[in-house]
């Protein structure tokens, strides 16, 4: 068979992930194609890859086209520091006021829209924008996600800056999780060997980092300059393992997905592929 086409997340969360093989310690069975969160949601779902990681959004609406795979995830127990709002209002008084959005995200664009309708009552006008993190040094109201998310937290006031993965958490008690890795469904029935191999690498590669975490923190410093000591605990808040708290994080999210119209249809949560982590 040949090699599957898999996405990575271009983002530093994901080199607790990919950093292995980024540094030549182990190897990827395939190839991989490193973009933004959206644009891999819409290579996967159009037959362009054939498994990747996916927003927990895309996964929601496309769940009969992709198989779940297990082990890994991009969430966080509570705290996640790279998906915020920023707002010089509290978040309850944003009715009618327009939020500037990145277009590079989908679970994050969701979970803003739960916590805007669900958590608070409010109903704000929710525009695009190439380059939010503009707006919101401009003062309004924004959505970063990523490293600029990130940015905002060094560049911007403390009190300005709401973190959506506490708000969830104080709201639900429930993790979050934005995003997870799944296959095209004709991909696992055509070499469903292949697609076990490659989550294979990817939770050898987790296994690698978890014991080099002062390469990975390297590798990131060297894409983006923190101050001392940021991507350890970075990286320390952010849950990389689809475990049983989750998977009820996932499926409190879809519940609530399905609450505001965002899906018709709760996905399944529990994996399709028996787990890989012990062989």
């Amino acid at each position: 068979m040949s090699a599957l086409r898999s996405g990575r997340i271009k983002y530093t969360n994901d080199l607790p992930i990919y950093a292995a093989f980024d540094e030549g310690a182990i190897a990827y069975p395939g190839s991989l194609h490193a973009d933004v969160p959206s644009r891999l949601n819409a290579m996967l779902v159009d037959g362009a890859l054939d498994l990747s990681p996916i927003s927990a959004f895309a996964y929601a609406a496309n769940a009969d086209k992709l198989v779940l795979l297990p082990d890994l995830c991009i969430g966080a127990r509570d705290e996640v520091i790279s998906v915020v709002l920023v707002s010089t209002v509290p978040p309850a008084l944003l009715d009618g006021v327009e939020i500037y959005v990145t277009k590079e995200s989908a679970s994050g664009r969701n979970l803003l829209r739960i916590l805007m309708e669900r958590r608070y009552g409010v109903t704000p006008v929710y525009i695009e924008d190439d380059a939010p993190i503009e707006r919101a040094r401009e003062g309004k109201a924004a959505l970063l996600i990523g490293d600029k998310a990130i940015d905002a937290l060094f560049e911007l006031p403390e009190g300005d800056v709401y973190d959506l993965g506490t708000l969830w958490h104080e709201w639900t008690g429930e993790q979050t999780v934005f995003a997870v890795w799944a296959a095209r469904r004709d991909a696992y029935e055509r070499d469903p060997e292949g697609v076990r191999a490659c989550m294979h690498a990817l939770t050898d590669a987790y296994t690698w980092s978890r014991g080099n975490m002062e390469r990975v923190v390297a590798r990131a410093q060297g894409v983006f300059a923190r101050p001392a000591g940021f991507y350890e605990r970075y990286y320390a808040k952010l849950n990389f393992t689809f475990h049983s708290a989750a998977q009820s994080g996932l499926r409190a999210y879809c519940r609530e997905l399905r609450a505001i119209g965002a899906i018709a249809t709760l996905p399944p949560v529990l994996p399709e592929v028996i787990g890989v982590v012990s062989r």
